[in-house]
């Protein structure tokens, strides 16, 4: 696990031998058992994550159901970008997987940062990205029809479809699952 971290991190700048080490040795690596909670809402948290292996769930619950915000597979990033540890998280993090998670935190970053200065430049560039990819995440939901997100989700994430339930999928596409049913339908009809 911890040599996918560094292939990870790898993919986002070349990384000197040593640089590599520390990432493996500072890695602190987590197996969670399916149903298990990360984060609940209301939770102070200072605490990201990085899924190697599974899948976890975001939702918030409105007016007591619950409603899936974002998922979260192998080689993605869990952090809350409007939650820093002095706001309490408006939402849940939970495994809906067995998973296997890197643990971060601003501590045990600054102290890597402290000894390889590049490595914080990289850091900011996955957070970058991680918050573009809720730019555009948020952007698709509020312009496609829900068809036509859950045709892109089918399209970026197949697997996905595969690993969470009919009611969670429907959340997340903003449809009641008897609508999903439907749009599933229409979409084997067209050739």
């Amino acid at each position: 696990m911890r040599e996918k971290i560094v292939k990870y991190f790898s993919k986002i700048a070349p990384l000197s031998a040593e640089e590599a080490t520390a990432i493996k040795h500072s890695a602190v690596i987590k197996n969670y058992a399916k149903g298990a909670v990360l984060v609940q809402e209301g939770q102070f948290s200072k605490e990201t994550f990085f899924v190697l292996q599974g899948l976890v769930r975001q939702y918030n619950l409105v007016d007591g159901k619950e409603k899936t915000t974002a998922f979260f597979t192998e080689e993605q990033w869990v952090i809350a970008l409007n939650n820093l540890g002095d706001k309490p998280s408006a939402y849940y993090w939970v495994c809906e997987e067995d998973s296997v998670l890197m643990l971060g935190n601003d501590d045990s970053a600054q102290k890597i940062f402290s000894q390889f200065p590049r490595l914080e430049s990289i850091a900011r560039k996955i957070v970058e990205n991680t918050f573009a990819e809720y730019q555009q995440t948020i952007l698709n939901y509020l312009t496609d029809s829900p068809e036509q997100r859950y045709m892109r989700l089918l399209k970026s994430h197949p697997d996905l479809i595969q690993r969470i339930p009919q009611y969670q999928l429907a959340s997340y596409i903003g449809v009641k699952p008897e609508s999903l049913s439907r749009i599933r339908k229409r979409l084997m009809k067209k050739p």
